[in-house]
């Protein structure tokens, strides 16, 4: 599986990574990086990226082979995105400690997480949405739909 569809997205409105980077008000090495998975991009520019472009999180992420377009353009409530990490962790019966093992972090960061103290890693959501089949979209509070669909 591919790890992302930023330069796909970006070269089918034609534009240049250096355009993007402005939009995004970042430097164009660091746009880069994102595209070539060198770095993960943070949620909140992936956020802001998918706004522009009019795209999914879950289909720009490759979580999902169609992009939804109805999906909302908010921003980004890391509170909110707490408390759907804890739903989900809930649903599926594992513990903060079990969850944090399972991304190789700790406890204390799970619960800064799900306190809204502190923003997911991309990487962990993503880690999260393709183990448990959660739309990034819905963990993010841009959608109502939880269970990815048209998964790869």
């Amino acid at each position: 599986m591919r790890g992302n569809r930023l330069a796909e997205i970006r070269e089918i409105y034609e534009v240049s990574q250096r355009e993007v980077a402005e939009l995004l008000g970042i430097g164009k090495s660091a746009y880069a990086r994102w595209e070539t998975l060198e770095r993960y991009i943070p949620l909140n520019r992936l956020n802001d990226f998918c706004n522009l472009y009019k795209v999914s999180m879950d289909y720009a992420m490759n979580l999902s082979s169609v992009n939804c377009s109805t999906i909302k353009k908010l921003s980004i409530d890391k509170k909110l995105v707490g408390k759907r990490l804890k739903k989900i962790r809930e649903s599926f019966n594992i513990t903060q400690e079990q969850l944090a093992t399972q991304l190789n972090t700790s406890h204390s960061t799970i619960s800064a997480y799900e306190n809204g103290k502190t923003m997911i890693l991309t990487i962990f959501a993503l880690d999260i949405c393709k183990k448990y089949k959660i739309s990034l979209d819905w963990l993010c509070g841009k959608s109502n739909v939880i269970i990815l669909k048209n998964n790869i």
